[in-house]
């Protein structure tokens, strides 16, 4: 669509010139503002194609993988379950029994992993390798084990279950010592540790649930500000405690 190209490049530049602060939604309002929508009122398929040309801008050498599309799983926050950390016991030990050269560390990353807060029933999964370049010394391993690769970039790769399988679980593959490697582990000790951090961030996950559930990047972008204001204060609680990966 013509619409669509003339925001894009809009959005490109204002993205070059201020950074992660312009996010997918931006892209969204662009589109809709001339039409008199908000964002969220874009068709799902329209934001789909404009999400897709998006992502190599925000994940720089961001490539989706052919046939591992799945249908719609809509974003849905239900309350802690004390079972989530026995779930990723479960798949650590899958994947330190399939994995040869065993892992460096894995570890479990997102909201199941902090106590008490209400998360998509997903459990996220960070594993750290050598060298995650190294695709065929992990990838097919953590294939067996029924979940599928469905992206890469240039910090790491992204695994969730294929198409027909329940999608309870993500494995995120990064090199041991990157910044996308401590990034995570830090907020979810920031998290465990802060009550107010886990008040704020749980408020902004429900409002960003309650307006895109049917657009997961559109969620995580939603979030982005509150994140990115925890995050700075993750980092001088580190400094201050001596925190380490």
């Amino acid at each position: 669509m013509g619409s669509h190209e003339s925001a894009f490049a809009e959005w490109r530049k204002l993205r070059e010139a201020r950074g992660p602060e312009i996010s997918i939604i931006d892209l969204y309002e662009l589109v809709s503002r001339p039409r008199g929508l908000e964002p969220h009122e874009l068709p799902a398929g329209e934001r789909d194609q404009l999400a897709r040309r998006a992502l190599p801008v925000l994940f720089p050498g961001h490539e989706t993988l052919p046939d591992t599309n799945r249908p719609l799983d809509p974003v849905e926050l239900v309350p802690y379950d004390a079972d989530w950390p026995s779930r990723f016991r479960r798949w650590q030990g899958r994947l330190q029994e399939a994995l040869d050269p065993a892992p460096l560390r894995i570890d479990h990353i997102g909201s199941t992993a902090v106590p008490g807060m209400a998360a998509k029933p997903i459990i996220d999964i960070q594993v750290s390798v050598r060298d995650f370049r190294d695709e065929p010394s992990y990838a097919p391993a953590i294939e067996s084990l029924g979940v599928q690769l469905r992206s890469r970039d240039h910090e790491h790769l992204f695994f969730r279950p294929f198409a027909g399988r329940p999608r309870d679980v993500q494995i995120h593959v990064t090199t041991v010592g990157s910044t996308w490697e401590r990034r995570p582990l830090l907020f979810v000790s920031y998290l465990r540790a802060n009550p107010e951090a886990r008040e704020r961030y749980a408020a902004a996950k429900q409002m960003a649930a309650s307006r895109w559930s049917d657009d997961r990047l559109a969620y995580m972008d939603a979030k982005r500000a509150v994140i990115d204001g925890i995050m700075s204060a993750a980092e001088a609680w580190a400094e201050r405690t001596g925190w380490n990966v």
